[in-house]
């Protein structure tokens, strides 16, 4: 399931030709609305895993949609808002808030780190994954970038190219 809040609907498309099944535009529906269509689309047992990087007013009912142990990852706030969490609903479902702070997670597990890090390069090396790049940008044109990524042009990641980077790839 993807869930995106989106002018139009392009970051939908882009989480369908990634592999999602259903696709919801949150911000076309009430929070109660969200909650009963998660539902829906589980057919009652709930979402498995809910990787929340907007918070604010969406987290509520995502946790109230959690099935029996489900896992909500806390990624970011990027609603501007710390949601307020009643926290009979982990209770209630047997569920667990997952901070996900991967600065501090190199910082306390360097050696996990190192070895997520070696697993990620092998996958995409064999074509496991596929890292959604954007748009690469010359690095004298970071404010243009940052621009793009603040209102919301962004679709996965946005790169930064160094000219020594450039002129390296461009003779291989």
């Amino acid at each position: 399931v993807s869930t995106q809040s989106t002018w139009g609907n392009e970051k939908l498309e882009t989480c369908k030709l990634s592999g999602a099944d259903h696709l919801i535009n949150y911000s076309e529906l009430s929070l109660d609305d969200l909650k009963k269509t998660l539902n829906s689309i589980t057919n009652g047992k709930g979402v498995d895993v809910v990787y929340d990087p907007v918070g604010g007013k969406y987290a509520e009912p995502c946790i109230r949609s959690l099935a029996w142990g489900g896992r909500y990852l806390v990624i970011g706030f990027t609603d501007g808002s710390i949601p307020k969490i009643a926290t009979n609903l982990t209770l209630l479902k047997g569920s667990s808030i997952v901070g996900v702070f991967w600065g501090r997670f190199l910082r306390e597990q360097p050696k996990e780190a190192k070895k997520d890090f070696s697993d990620l390069y092998e996958w995409q090396a064999q074509g496991r994954i596929k890292p959604l790049v954007s748009k690469a940008y010359p690095l004298e044109n970071v404010a243009e970038a940052l621009d793009d990524m603040m209102n919301r042009k962004v679709q996965g990641k946005i790169v930064l190219v160094t000219r020594h980077y450039s002129a390296r790839s461009a003779s291989l």
